[in-house]
């Protein structure tokens, strides 16, 4: 079950029933009881059916009662140690297992069953130790609680990471039903929906079919792809992180955001400060200024030399490195990392040499400057794409770099029109005149995606999707509400699966 399906259109409202028409000392239990409703749903076929609840058990279980004995403990350090390092262990067995064995063992051995958002939750346990560790937070003493904090079916697949500070307080308190709260809710999830099966789906349709076979296509063709990916990526995580955050608002519950218009970006600290905001945050946090901030001692291999604190540019790059390691096992996503540590750690030294960038800029230089964003980022989503595979098929680094070489051959606009069209018919509409309908769809949905965004951006300064949609005046609201029911229903259409649409891109990591 994924929250665009048909599925969780009948789990959402009957949860929010049963949580407001039960006496509020059960809202938690109808919480943990739909959260293993949705976790069932998603649970493998086969003998290794187990494995997620397994996992998800582990990590709650393991953690909570860490989590009451660390105030407590005298030995605070080793506890916090035991209890990250057992998240980390179980992440790192389900992660990289799979790429290991067959190196050892041959193509033949079997896979381990990757258990529904377990990076998620798990970073969200790790966090909620280290707070508790600090004395930033209490320890919760609510085995519910803290089961509804984990598990929770809204996030547990891909995000946004909660904070224990966040979401065990509002739990701790009962819910009322809201009526403002309630229309924003709804807002926001059609807002979600519209970027995930208006925009993203549909045009990930096409951009599949040339990843799929970059060998044979001309240098436009993959230019329009990677730039088409970068969307779609955009769209499909900002459009669940929206969904999550309604499904948490109609409950009750307010999650983080995740998304603040990232492509209006001038720079790459601006832009990760808008961009998977729940993982950006957690680095820092939890990451970036230990390795900062925290006072040790280490000496080097080999040569012997003691450092008793990285810089903070190795830091930052050390920090991007491994959130390329976390996103997947195979090594296009560590050169995406080692691209976005390039990109950051460039634009520190650039700041160093010729100093920050004035604040106010010509209009034709910001937008210069938010073009070079968008293109240095699609360049490094190509080894993103291809750690993620396409169409069932999973590549190499040597695919992205043969991709980005490919980009500038073949720059024929005639061929690219007749690629476009090939790839079109062969994916999923023959006719001509249905090719044309896709491509009038996806220039007026992004179209009116963009001018979504864009207003969020400028006149409502990056406050939350749901207060932008309310500033509209009545008149243009309802005409946007109504063209988002539109299209959102033409794109399941034009998907052919209908409410069975593809899952969302990040619950594989």
């Amino acid at each position: 079950m994924s929250l665009s399906s048909l599925g969780y259109f009948a789990l959402l409202p009957v949860t929010a029933l049963c949580y407001y028409l039960f006496p509020r000392r059960c809202q938690n239990a109808v919480l943990a009881l739909a959260s293993l409703v949705f976790l069932g749903s998603s649970l493998p076929d086969g003998p290794q059916w187990w494995v997620p609840l397994a996992a998800l058990a582990a990590v709650t279980l393991g953690v909570f009662f860490i989590g009451r004995a660390l105030p407590r403990s005298r030995r605070k350090k080793a506890l916090l140690w035991l209890g990250v390092g057992g998240c980390l262990l179980l992440l790192a067995v389900f992660k990289y297992t799979n790429a290991v064995l067959p190196v050892l063992f041959g193509p033949d051995i079997g896979s381990l069953c990757f258990p529904l958002g377990i990076s998620f939750y798990s970073f969200a346990a790790i966090s909620y130790l280290v707070d508790v560790s600090r004395g930033d937070i209490p320890a919760e003493t609510n085995l519910l609680h803290f089961a509804v904090f984990t598990g929770f079916f809204a996030t547990i697949s891909s995000g946004p990471i909660c904070r224990g500070g966040e979401v065990l307080p509002q739990l701790k308190n009962p819910r009322s039903f809201d009526v403002s709260r309630t229309v924003d809710a709804l807002r926001l999830f059609a807002l979600g929906l519209f970027k995930k099966v208006a925009v993203s789906d549909v045009l990930a349709m096409y951009v599949d079919q040339v990843f799929a076979g970059y060998s044979t296509h001309g240098g436009l063709s993959l230019l329009a792809a990677a730039a088409g990916y970068s969307l779609v990526l955009y769209f499909d995580f900002s459009g669940y992180s929206e969904m999550a955050r309604a499904s948490g608002l109609l409950l009750g519950i307010r999650l983080p955001e995740n998304f603040k218009t990232p492509y209006f970006s001038t720079n790459f600290s601006g832009f990760w400060s808008r961009w998977h905001i729940s993982l950006s945050s957690w680095l820092q946090d939890y990451l970036f200024m230990p390795l900062v901030w925290g006072r040790w001692t280490s000496r080097l291999p080999i040569i012997g030399k003691k450092v008793t604190k990285p810089p903070m540019i190795s830091s930052v790059a050390v920090v991007f490195f491994l959130s390329g390691f976390w996103h997947g096992s195979t090594l296009p996503f560590v050169v995406w990392g080692i691209l976005q540590a390039v990109y950051r750690v460039g634009e520190e030294l650039l700041h160093q040499k010729l100093g920050k960038p004035k604040k106010k800029a010509p209009a034709h230089t910001v937008w210069a400057k938010r073009a070079a964003v968008f293109a240095l980022w699609t360049l490094s989503l190509v080894f993103f794409k291809m750690g993620s595979g396409a169409d069932g098929k999973l590549f190499t680094v040597q695919d992205g770099f043969a991709y980005l070489a490919g980009m500038v051959q073949g720059l024929s606009p005639a061929r690219f029109a007749g690629e476009w069209l090939a790839d079109v018919q062969a994916g999923f509409y023959a006719k001509p005149v249905m090719a044309a309908g896709w491509l009038v769809f996806i220039a007026l949905t992004l179209a009116l995606a963009f001018w979504l965004d864009w207003r969020r951006n400028f006149a409502c300064k990056n406050r939350p999707a749901e207060q932008m949609l309310a500033s509209l005046s009545p008149r243009v609201r309802w005409c946007v509400y109504y063209a988002l029911v539109i299209v959102i229903l033409i794109g399941l259409v034009m998907q052919s699966g209908g409410l069975n649409a593809p899952g969302f891109a990040y619950a594989n990591f």
